[in-house]
């Protein structure tokens, strides 16, 4: 059900296609890239729109620090970066809850194993980022025209991060395998995330409704 190693391969193998086609408008996957990576599962599915969450949200936030940008320009990027940060979260709770639906009918997670403090789906989500960046770092290794030092700098930069890759990875497979094993459990955090919902943010109940500010 779940291998880090497989899960890297994906996230690097969806990099790839969605910077070679350019950037579609949509967070669905397009069907070419689905083939060729073999997505043909929920879980994979489901691994593959989280990352594209990732994918958008980067590029969605090189565009806050263009030079030059409008308020108006900033100000829909702003609600871009709000609402595909939400479609991340939902995703990474979406993971977790297909990994405990997995293993509910193996009686797992053991209850009363030691909690690890970090689920699955926001280890993945780091992978997803930690593949962005070497996927970019390795990009500005190879740009024409970068000042003096700067392939160097980026190829020390993605030692640093494909290190740190590696070594979460290793710990996600000893997490899945220890969960397996019974020695060790994880639970689904919700996120709860305020800011996008109109009954908890502030800002936007009391305009709708117009409250006083006292």
């Amino acid at each position: 059900m779940l291998s880090a190693d497989r899960i890297v391969e994906l996230h690097d193998g969806l990099t790839r296609a969605w910077h070679a086609v350019g950037q579609p408008e949509s967070i669905e996957m397009d069907e070419a890239a689905m083939e060729n990576t073999g997505v043909d599962s929920a879980w994979l599915r489901s691994l593959t729109l989280h990352h594209r969450a990732n994918f958008d949200l980067w590029h969605i936030e090189d565009e806050a620090r263009t030079p030059g940008a409008t308020d108006a320009e900033l100000a829909d990027v702003k609600r871009r970066v709000d609402q595909t940060n939400q479609q991340r979260n939902d995703f990474v709770e979406q993971l977790d809850h297909s990994l405990l639906g997995w293993l509910g009918p193996l009686k797992l997670p053991n209850p009363v194993a030691p909690l690890n403090s970090e689920s699955p789906g926001l280890m993945i989500d780091r992978l997803s980022i930690l593949g962005l960046k070497i996927f970019h770092t390795c990009e500005e290794a190879e740009r024409e025209g970068a000042p003096l030092g700067h392939a160097l700098r980026n190829r020390e930069r993605f030692e640093i991060l494909k290190e740190q890759r590696d070594d979460l990875a290793g710990c996600l497979n000893v997490l899945w395998k220890e969960t397996l094993a019974g020695t060790r459990q994880f639970k689904l955090y919700r996120q709860l995330k305020m800011y996008n919902d109109p009954t908890l943010n502030p800002a936007i109940y009391r305009k709708n409704l117009q409250y006083p500010d006292s």
